[in-house]
């Protein structure tokens, strides 16, 4: 008796699922090790490959590998901000903190940022990471502006928002790992909220003036 051949579909998504899982690997390891962790040996050894599958998904070897582990490992958590972002500021802010607890909880303080790793490394393979890093950082602040904006803060004010929410806390994720504690992530995430409350009180008090400057200058000319 002769085995039916798979169908070709049946090939796709076996090729793509031998290819998803070395990704995956990739950036579990750039994650935890940075850039100069993520070698082939590593990752065949953490996803279970064969060795011969890395030059047939990835031709152009391990700087390839390395450039599209880094993509989907930030693509993952930018399709969470910017679902998060069709919220507000704050829920966003929110979302983003929950996804770095929930990281940092499961991974037990290994997981760290795989795009921050990649855009302060100095090495030559973070070197040419740097572009891909940039990108994903633009997608973060971008989409962190459009929730500010719906929060109803002024382009100026989400942006400088955006900036702040990002660094604070992709810096308190460095502290947790280093501390290994929570601690740092929840004391950036209540500092952050009570900022953009602050703020929000002090752009509706200035709007408030404004008016009432506005009526009263309307009043002594009537």
């Amino acid at each position: 008796m002769t085995l039916a051949a798979p169908l070709p579909g049946a090939r796709r998504r076996a090729r793509g699922s031998t290819r998803t899982t070395m990704l995956r690997s990739a950036a579990d390891l750039l994650r935890e090790r940075g850039a100069a962790g993520v070698t082939i040996d590593a990752v065949l050894a953490r996803s279970g490959s064969p060795r011969g599958s890395v030059y047939h998904h990835f031709p152009e070897g391990r700087s390839q590998l390395l450039r599209e582990a880094l993509e989907f490992a930030g693509n993952q958590i930018t399709e969470a901000i910017e679902q998060a972002a069709g919220g507000d500021g704050t829920a966003l802010l929110r979302q983003f903190t929950a996804m770095w607890r929930e990281a940092l909880l499961s991974s037990d303080y290994t997981a760290g940022s795989p795009v921050l790793a990649a855009a302060v490394g100095s090495g030559q393979d973070e070197q040419q990471l740097t572009s891909v890093a940039a990108d994903i950082f633009r997608r973060w602040r971008d989409a962190s502006i459009d929730a500010f904006v719906r929060e109803g803060f002024d382009r100026a004010g989400a942006t400088a928002l955006a900036h702040t929410t990002i660094s604070a806390l992709e810096g308190a994720v460095v502290l947790c790992r280093s501390t290994r504690s929570l601690e740092p992530l929840d004391d950036v995430a209540r500092q952050m909220e009570f900022l953009i409350k602050a703020r929000q009180f002090v752009s509706h008090s200035k709007a408030s003036a404004e008016t009432s400057s506005d009526v009263s200058a309307g009043g002594s000319a009537s």
